[in-house]
């Protein structure tokens, strides 16, 4: 006899059971799954030999992602009964629901998918037991003979046994573990169609993949759906297109166009970023946007990332188009013979960048092809590299938080794809650790996702509506200054290897811009928005006034429109408004006999009339980051 023990110290002897009959016998409720020993496996399934069973809840990251890979497979199911001969690539669950891959015998649209929702609802009441088979993979194959993709990720599985999951007349390839039947699925939203190329490869078969949203209750389900709603008012392209920040034409792929409030935008954006770098001890270079084959075979991007590059010919030389600003940086460094008297350099790029991207992953201003990065490259004794990499993250903190980022930090550490010495990676590692946690930084270990020269600390910031977007990075570097034979001349008089800092702040200043927008709504605050004040004149009558205004405030350094459209005063205070301007400044015959403004605020209504000198204050009262210290 087996011994078995519960979550809470409860025991039972069997030679042979199930989750199910353990948790019944214990009076355990709530379970979907079970975890015997660490191995996730369903209630329903034999075990022997004893040891830890512990329930899986809906509740818990590990049941959730039971109940919606098991939806993926409710949906399959409910597809191939509306339309019978579809074929199926892969089904998983992803963060908040799950998607499938389908080759449908008839295009479809959106206007299809709640019929889909539909049939799902049906086969969810219908309490089908979802049921496991192991068979050879043979056997597997001869049941899928007339589904390309299951017999190619059967064979690409090369295992002699394999494992089935069938819910009435549907059955699919899957490792499992699953719900015990399909009455557990209730709380799901389908939600969009794409298109994806089977295994992400352009040269084979374009499947329509099926996006949906599942959760373990009502509840959490309408507020996911309330959020994908309210992300959806505020999606960047959508709003770029409205403010007239910036644009995405078929002529440049993943090249974005920015307007002239986009610049204005942009330009603030950059004012403030080098104010704060200047203030810092950064020093800011430029470097060329195309350099030599050779370099970048040298830094090691030909071996580990020349997938994502661009490259060209000149004069019979072979050139790339830079994915990364960290070779020019070097380049510059060794332009003259170094000091540890000049160590830290801190070294400040806003460089362009190209990188190769797939069609299909383009998305506005979150994912390019070229994109302008805030780097910085520091390099400093090794002694100097904590000191260095707290006022980095003290940099960071400072910067998110004026724009209202809460943040989440990750230690990424070395990959299986490294250059390099492990021993140095390791001490890379533990300076990256300690600077954390002497500054108290709360932090977890994201194993693996280093960069191929270095580990790093990410940023993940969190936005207005709970998103979270990866943006500053910190790099600590021991492989390009030994790659690039870098040094310094010590106080001994002797050469010595510097540490090489790589970090950017924003990341891709077009990406960061998207954030900011939709983080924003497109309501900037005052002093980063491109349009502070929009003067209205109740009637044409007005306007010479409203233009001496306007030349006041411009002189003042106040980014200042002037609406002198011959239309209704309601409807130039609506546009105001849709165009999220902060403040209406509103002239008649009142303000014109007085020399003074009529005040509306986005934020705090009518704020009645004020001179010139009282608008002025008013404007410079505004939080304004610059120059504030």
């Amino acid at each position: 006899m087996a011994r078995f023990v519960g979550p809470t110290g409860e025991t039972a002897e069997a030679e042979r059971t199930t989750p199910f009959d353990l948790f019944k016998e214990w009076g355990v409720k709530g379970a979907i799954a079970a975890s015997a020993d660490g191995e996730k496996i369903d209630l329903h399934r034999d075990i022997s030999g004893g040891g830890t069973v512990l329930p899986i809840t809906p509740e818990t990251a590990e049941g959730l992602d039971i109940l919606r890979h098991s939806t993926s497979h409710l949906m399959a199911q409910a597809i191939l009964r509306l339309y019978p001969g579809a074929l199926f690539g892969v089904g998983p669950s992803i963060k908040d629901g799950f998607y499938y891959d389908v080759q449908f015998p008839r295009p479809i649209t959106d206007a299809d998918l709640p019929a889909i929702e539909g049939e799902m609802k049906r086969i969810s009441k219908e309490k089908l037991r979802i049921e496991r088979l192991d068979v050879t993979a043979e056997e597997a194959l001869e049941r899928f003979r007339q589904d390309p993709f299951k017999t190619e990720i059967i064979k690409d599985i090369a295992q002699d046994r394999v494992s089935l999951y069938g819910q009435g007349d549907f059955w699919d390839l899957c490792r499992g573990p699953h719900v015990p039947n399909t009455g557990y699925l209730k709380h799901f939203k389908l939600l969009s169609l794409a298109g994806a190329y089977w295994k992400g490869d352009e040269k084979n078969a374009m499947l329509t993949r099926i996006y949906g949203a599942a959760f373990a209750d009502a509840e959490s389900l309408d507020l996911h759906l309330k959020r994908l709603e309210e992300a959806r008012l505020r999606d960047h392209r959508k709003l770029g297109r409205e403010l007239d920040l910036y644009s995405f034409q078929p002529e440049g792929p993943g090249f974005p166009f920015f307007h002239p409030k986009g610049v204005e935008l942009m330009n603030k954006l950059l004012e403030f970023w080098r104010y704060e770098h200047r203030r810092r001890g950064y020093s800011e270079i430029k470097t060329p946007i195309m350099l030599d084959r050779a370099l970048w075979q040298r830094s090691g991007h030909m071996d580990y990332y020349s997938e994502n590059m661009y490259f060209t010919e000149i004069d019979e030389r072979q050139f790339a188009i830079k994915p990364m600003n960290c070779p020019g940086g070097i380049i510059y460094y060794q332009t003259a013979r170094r000091s540890y008297r000049e160590m830290p350099m801190r070294v400040a790029e806003l460089g362009t960048v190209h990188r190769h991207e797939r069609s299909g992953v383009l998305h506005g201003l979150m994912r390019v092809r070229c994109f302008t990065q805030d780097d910085a490259h520091i390099y400093c004794t090794e002694d100097q590299a904590e000191d260095e990499l707290k006022g980095v993250m003290d940099l960071d903190r400072y910067v998110y938080d004026v724009f209202g980022f809460k943040f989440a930090v990750e230690l990424s550490t070395r990959p299986e794809k490294a250059m390099g010495d492990p021993a140095r990676w390791e001490l890379a590692e533990r300076k990256l650790q300690k600077a954390l946690e002497e500054t108290g930084t709360p932090y977890k270990i994201n194993p693996g996702d280093g960069a191929f020269y270095g580990p790093k600390i990410d940023y993940h910031l969190e936005d207005s509506i709970g998103r979270t977007w990866q943006c500053g990075t910190i790099q600590l570097d021991f492989q390009l200054p030994e790659k690039f034979d870098m040094n310094y001349i010590g106080p001994d008089g002797a050469e010595h290897r510097p540490v090489m800092l790589h970090r950017t702040i924003l990341g891709s200043l077009e990406r960061f811009i998207g954030i900011l927008v939709e983080h924003y709504a497109g309501a900037f605050p005052f002093w980063l928005s491109p349009v502070q004040a929009k003067i209205i004149p109740v009637t044409l009558d007005y306007e010479p006034y409203a233009r001496e205004l306007q030349t006041e405030l411009f002189g003042a350094g106040i980014r200042v429109e002037l609406d002198g459209r011959d239309e209704k005063l309601g409807k130039k205070i609506r546009d105001a408004q849709m165009e999220k301007v902060p403040y209406m400044l509103i002239v008649g015959a009142k303000e014109t006999e007085g020399r003074s403004v009529s005040v509306r605020s986005r934020t705090g209504g009518e704020m009645g009339s004020v001179t010139w000198d009282g608008l002025k204050a008013v404007f410079e009262s505004e939080f304004d980051p610059i120059g504030r210290h």
